[in-house]
This record gives C-alpha cells, structure tokens and sequence, in this order.
C-alpha cells in the first residue's frame, strides 16, 4: 500500500491542477493530483470548452501579444507537435485527446503521482480548527484518507474549500443567481465550405424559436471550427437556475442539455446549408459549468480593477479576457472589453482562503466578484493561477510556513524560471 502522506495535495486536474501539480512538483515537493475521472483536462475535456478563450492582447494595429506562458505554453507546443492543435480559421482550437495526453505526459515527467476515478468525499480538520489535517476520497476502495502538508483546491467548484469551511460566495450579489451551464457537442460531416455566416445562422435560429421549433433561453447561434476537417465545435446550449454544487440540480442540467442538443441538431440538418448529410458526433462528458462557488480570500478582485488593466505588487498570473456575463436568467449575455493592448494582473492574495492556512485556490473559484469571475474563470488563466498556487504550495510545504508568510518574491521567481512571463522589471 502506498504511503498517503504527501507535501502537497492538488484536488482536481483541470487546466488548474494540471499546471499546479506539474509546478508543485517541479519544486521538489513530493505531489498527489486527484482527478475524478479517468483522464486530465477538466474544462477541456470533460467539459469539452473549446477553442481556448485568448490568452493574448489584440492591439489596436492587429498585432497579437501573448500575455500568458508557463504551463499553458508547453500544452500548446505539445499539442502541436501532434498535430493537433490550432485550425486556420481557429487560432486556438485544439484536440481534447492530445491535451488528455500531453497534460498526462507533463504530470509524469515532472514526477506527479496521479490518482484517477477519485472523489473528494469530505475534510478533517486539525485540532486547532483553521488547518486542513487530512482529506477523504471515495473510490473503486472505498473511504482512503490522504494527508498532506499543503492543498491546493482545483476542483473548480471550490469543493474542497467548501468542505473545510472556507468563507464562499455564489452568484450575483442582488440575488445569488449564477452564470448559466452549457453542453458543448460537436457536429461531424459537414460541408464547411456550404455554412452560412455567424449573422444567418443565428437569424434563423431566432425564427426558429419563434416557431417554437427550439425552447433554448440564448440569444444566438455560438460555434467554433473543430481541428478536425468537416467537425463544428458548438457552445449553444443555455441551461439557467441551476446550482452546480447540488447534485440533484447537476443532474436537471445534463438532462435538459441533452434535450436542447436534440433540438439544435434537429435544427441545424432541417435549415442550415451544409449540415444536411451531418450528424451529432459527441456531447461532452459533463455539463460545462461557467460559475460556483468562489472563495472569499485576503484580496477580492472586481471587474472595476480588471477593466482598468489594475496592475499588483504581487502579481502572479495575467490576463486579458473580458467581463463576459451570460445572462443567470436567459438570454442575453454582457460582454466589457479591455482597451486594446491592454491586460490585468491577479494578485497572489486572492488565492488565499480566509480562516483556512495550509490550502491555496488554483483555478476560477479564487475571490473575486461574480463580474471579475466572469473574466478569470477561463481555461489559459485558470493554467495561470494553477500554476501560481502549485509553486506556492510547494515553497510553503518545504519551506514550513503558511501561504501568507511565503515571500511572493519567492514565489514570482519560481513562476518566472518555469517561464511564466509576469511582466516585473525583476524578481
């Protein structure tokens, strides 16, 4: 039997866990990433969120400055000598088998243990109170408790902050309703070069709700060139007033999701020149979920600072991702641009859980307001703040200190060698 005493335990291997694990481990601290499927990827593979969601500023000329590095870019390097990533009309569009792969391969070669087919079933906390002692996973063997000098809660339901007892937030602050989920599917066989523009293609989707053909609370037709030949990759889907925490409400989703699918694939064969011979080549694995809980840390980010490209002595990840609400209640979604060229910075404190030591946030659920969650809560910057906290829990666990006396010059420096670009004249 294996020993279950780690120094740092990344809960979750989405683009957050991936990139803090690898991070973590990369520091010498012994590492364990749980993931509760059989694969990594999360938002990418299981939630099938396709393309990336930019990870660079577009300036006012058309020029295209990258922003976010590390662990994103090795992804993407490996993707590419696959072949499998990017399409021409699609900068970022990629494989979810290669990122399954080369996320795999990263983890390894850093010297991660993995854990598949793993849940978070609950926490015990240390006799103080504000430390997490040991967390409880649920498998194929049943209860195992593992331990851990340091947590890094990348389930991106902020699950295991949750469960310790951590302060969290859901929704909008006038009424707690949260951005709608979404199942993404892909359409195969289609005559690309026959499709409609964006423009038509929703116009006759509005009229085929009117017609009642379609029962879907959006307000247009979302999708995306696949990088493979004749697949459109489809975020359309709208299901609202549902909490991703409750698993009996998770469960209404998918259902409703796949109700929705039906009806789109229906839609798009009967009207849209081009998928007449196509047919439904997948739907993810689970709902996409944009927004949970999120956990109430030492700083809270608002859309107020990420708009006027607000910059932070303790700067960890950047980005340039826009306010990006889709409506709690329906249709319509609110979309607030940075100027062009311009981009934020996430400061180290909001991945720090109040009232909680030896556990850091890697991923969307780290404090910010539900308008700035809209923002950050994208697969490149979830990397970059995975990232971040993989490094810190690493310093913190050999280092014997809590996230809040770790020296974020430390910190930046660890970040900058693994080739995050943070933008610091020096670290």
């Amino acid at each position: 039997m294996p020993d279950l005493e780690y120094d740092v335990i990344v809960m979750g291997g989405g683009p957050g866990g991936i990139a803090a694990a690898v991070s973590s481990a990369r520091l010498g601290a012994r590492t364990l990433l749980v993931e509760r499927y059989g694969f990594l990827g999360g938002a990418g593979t299981a939630m099938m969120v396709n393309p990336w969601m930019p990870y660079w500023a577009s300036t006012a000329d058309g020029k295209e400055v990258q922003v976010i590095f590390g662990v994103l870019q090795e992804l993407i390097e490996g993707m590419t000598k696959l072949g499998m990533y990017g399409h021409p009309k699609q900068r970022a569009a990629f494989d979810p088998e290669a990122l399954k792969v080369v996320a795999e391969r990263l983890c390894l070669e850093a010297g991660v243990e993995l854990l598949y087919h793993t849940f978070l079933g609950g926490v015990r906390m240390d006799e103080v109170g504000n430390g997490i002692h040991s967390v409880i996973v649920a498998n194929k063997a049943g209860l195992t408790e593992l331990r851990a000098r340091m947590f890094v809660d990348c389930t991106g339901d902020a699950d295991l902050a949750g469960f310790a007892g951590a302060d969290v937030e859901k929704g909008r602050s006038v009424d707690s309703l949260m951005q709608p989920m979404t199942l993404n599917f892909r359409m195969a066989n289609v005559d690309t070069d026959r499709m409609p523009d964006k423009l038509e293609i929703t116009r006759r989707f509005l009229e085929a709700k009117a017609r009642k053909e379609i029962d879907c609370p959006r307000e247009d037709v979302l999708w995306f060139y696949a990088n493979q030949p004749g697949v459109i990759h489809f975020n359309t889907t709208r299901i609202i007033l549902k909490d991703a925490t409750c698993p009996w409400q998770l469960t209404e989703a998918e259902i409703e999701g796949r109700r929705q699918v039906q009806e789109l694939v229906a839609f798009l064969q009967r009207h849209i020149e081009g998928f007449e011979q196509a047919y439904l080549q997948t739907t993810a694995p689970q709902i996409g979920v944009r927004e949970s809980r999120r956990v109430v840390g030492d700083y809270m980010l608002t859309a107020e600072e990420l708009l006027s490209a607000c910059k932070f002595d303790d700067c960890i990840a950047r980005g340039t991702y826009p306010v990006d609400i889709h409506n709690p209640n329906g249709e319509g979604t609110v979309i607030q641009h940075l100027e062009p060229g311009k981009w934020y910075e996430i400061p180290f404190r909001c991945l720090v859980p109040k009232k909680i030591d030896n556990l850091l946030v890697g991923g969307r659920p780290i404090s910010a307001t539900h308008e700035a969650h809209s923002a950050i809560r994208i697969q490149p910057i979830a990397m970059a703040i995975g990232q971040a906290a993989g490094a810190a829990a690493a310093l913190c666990a050999r280092g014997n200190m809590t996230p809040r006396q770790v020296d974020i010059r430390r910190v930046q420096k660890a970040l900058t060698e693994q080739g995050a670009q943070l933008g610091l004249a020096s670290v």
